[in-house]
């Protein structure tokens, strides 16, 4: 399990916005799946799974459009958060709240990147460790909690440095598609069949009727 962990955090880390509609919709379906399963259990309802399932599928058919309704919300409540840190005693943070959203969405690329690029770096980072601690036999925990500043450095360059690797892999991508395009575009048209010499019957019969 360590294992597959790493792997998906590292898919994560390098392929975060190149395949972003397949982790959108894979995390919105696995999680509205799992608060369908929560709900049904609390409600002590039999049809547990149906529930589950159900939400599953209607999340994960609407899950490209709540992606933008997520990146809306997730940046207005950052710009309300950051807002109301700074000045305190500010009113009126609706104002804040839209323009935040607007962001969100105007930056749903760099913010995509960003957030699959951590999630890939924590991923991989924590199955890593628990990879090291079987192949070790010993307990990393008090080391880690000593280097905790160190490796808190280590997760945010490697969180700059997947943004990067994201960024040119989609330009080179971008770069190659219609490098493709253009050659098809180029494409010469079929030149026309060349002329016959064939002549008509008749206009031979007239040309030996003339000559007689």
């Amino acid at each position: 399990m360590a294992g597959t962990i790493s792997v998906l955090g590292c898919a994560l880390w390098l392929f975060g916005w190149r395949w972003h509609r397949f982790w959108v919709v894979a995390g919105i379906t696995l999680t509205a799946g799992l608060i369908g399963l929560n709900a049904g259990r609390t409600s002590g309802g039999t049809q547990v799974m149906a529930i589950g399932i159900l939400l599953a599928v209607a999340a994960g058919l609407l899950a490209l459009e709540l992606a933008k309704v997520l990146a809306f919300v997730a940046g207005g409540c950052g710009a309300w958060l950051a807002v109301q840190w700074v000045l305190p005693q500010a009113q009126e943070l609706w104002a804040v709240f839209f323009c935040g959203g607007l962001f969100g969405l105007l930056l749903y690329r760099l913010w995509t990147m960003l957030l699959t690029s951590l999630m890939g770096v924590l991923l991989a980072g924590h199955a890593n460790i628990l990879l090291v601690e079987q192949y070790l036999q010993r307990d990393i925990g008090p080391w880690v909690a000593r280097n905790d500043a160190a490796l808190n450095g280590v997760v945010v360059g490697f969180v700059v440095l997947g943004i990067l690797v994201q960024a040119v892999s989609t330009r080179d991508l971008n770069a190659t598609t219609e490098s493709k395009g253009e050659e098809k575009e180029e494409d010469p048209a079929p030149a026309p069949p060349p002329p016959t010499n064939k002549v008509r019957w008749w206009k031979k019969l007239l040309d030996v009727r003339k000559a007689t």
